[in-house]
């Protein structure tokens, strides 16, 4: 039984793997948005002239799910990894940001 993943857990990952390749001090702030503006972009590029109505079945074609799939992994590498450097709590993050929108936009 493998074990549950979690942020925390992820983040040791990728920065064992970084290590292992050496790669830690091209890991800078300014290199991983960067980054992550790359691999979000390369999503977009998926989805870029497709219908809303396609873009709603783009998982049912096996091929454009795993490129999808693959994009949507490598924008929460580079998130994650930012965040690491950053010393952010992604999840807290979120939640006090989620939060302030209710209170921004309260529901009617």
């Amino acid at each position: 039984m493998t074990e549950p993943l979690d942020v925390a857990k992820l983040q040791r990952r990728l920065a064992e793997f970084a290590t292992a390749r050496n790669w830690q001090p091209y890991h800078t702030p300014k290199n991983l948005v960067a980054a992550l503006s790359v691999e979000a972009s390369e999503l977009v590029e998926i989805f870029q002239w497709l219908t809303p109505e396609e873009s709603a079945r783009v998982m049912s074609d096996p091929d454009t799910a795993h490129r999808v799939t693959d994009e949507v992994a490598d924008v929460l590498a580079y998130l994650l990894q930012l965040c690491e450097v950053l010393g952010i709590d992604p999840l807290a993050a979120l939640d006090a940001k989620i939060d302030r929108n209710e209170r921004r936009f309260p529901a009617p």
